[in-house]
């Protein structure tokens, strides 16, 4: 053990003023990284990475069905819209991991999570994730429509309410979470129409669908991690792998007619449909791969091609508008 250097007595009696100025200045300087690193932990539980696609997802629906409406982006309610949602995605991640903190610490990939690690309190946590919903709701009420701010809080509490303490019950959990991921874009078109439309109902679905394969992927990666946190997802299930490879190429294969359902909801053309096609083939490719050599490799290559996928579906659909 290496010891700390010291002082004699009579040095003490004598040490120079800068010595004790330095001294100072150093507690000083580590009080004021604190608040920036007390800050980031907040920011981090929010997920920003996951929220961006809230964001980008809810923008897409505004953008399409503006364009289907005739109607400019050159206003304030988009970004209400972008606001509020983004508000109350990040009050349903907070609320999450302060629920899961205890779980999350038996993880390699969240142990160091603000609430698991114990950086932040639960109280902190439950608190910051209220603020972040009432006042995302709110925003969508008040300054969008009601209709928004009504699918806001469905997507609030489905998280929070349902899935998060499904994951420690059921290998449904997948499929419930993907109704509230599914949820931004809908919000988007209603921003804009005030009204659950087709167009709606077509981003919904796709979003809906592509992320079963997209979470699936990744359940196998960590399947061993999920288990030990004690989540009950399908990989770890009685016949597990089985169905998550049965259920990888089912919802790949759907994906592909889903993805034309915006040809007669917005008017997109058939080079729209081109694309969709492309695409759609090559994530058969990739699920087939997947459930075929059941290698870890294999795995993150589909879950890579699915974050691939989504924005370049979705970049194709928004240019041929």
């Amino acid at each position: 053990m290496i010891e700390s250097p010291t002082l004699s007595r009579e040095q003490s009696v004598h040490a120079p003023v800068p010595v004790v100025e330095s001294v100072a200045v150093e507690a000083g300087l580590v009080e004021s990284l604190a608040v920036p690193s007390k800050l980031k932990d907040y920011y981090e539980a929010t997920k920003p990475r996951m929220n961006y696609l809230v964001v980008v997802t809810t923008v897409v629906g505004y953008y399409i069905a503006s364009a289907v409406a005739g109607r400019t982006l050159a206003d304030w309610m988009l970004v209400h819209a972008i606001v509020g949602t983004a508000l109350t995605a990040a009050g349903a991640s907070v609320f999450n991991q302060v629920i899961e903190r205890r779980h999350d610490t038996q993880m390699r990939r969240t142990r160091n999570r603000p609430f698991a690690a114990g950086r932040l309190s639960p109280f902190e946590g439950y608190a910051f994730a209220s603020l972040l919903g009432v006042s995302g709701v709110a925003w969508l009420a008040l300054l969008v429509n009601p209709l928004t701010a009504t699918l806001g809080a469905l997507t609030l509490l489905l998280y929070v309410l349902i899935y998060t303490p499904l994951k420690r019950m059921s290998p449904l959990c997948t499929v419930i979470g993907a109704i509230p991921g599914a949820i931004p874009p809908l919000m988007g078109v209603t921003a804009i129409d005030d009204a659950v439309t087709p167009l709606g109902w077509s981003l919904f679905a796709i979003l809906f669908v592509w992320q079963m394969p997209h979470f699936f992927a990744l359940a196998l990666m960590y399947q061993d991690d999920y288990a030990g946190a004690g989540y009950r997802m399908l990989p770890g299930c009685r016949h597990g792998l089985v169905r998550t490879r049965v259920q990888i190429v089912a919802y790949s294969m759907a994906l592909l007619p889903i993805s034309f359902w915006p040809i007669w909801t917005s008017g997109a053309s058939w080079g729209y449909g081109v694309v969709a096609t492309i695409l759609g083939l090559g994530f058969l490719v990739a699920a087939y791969q997947c459930v075929r050599s059941s290698d870890r490799a294999s795995q993150r290559r589909l879950f890579l091609y699915s974050i691939a996928y989504l924005p370049l579906l979705l970049a194709a659909l928004m240019i041929d508008q």
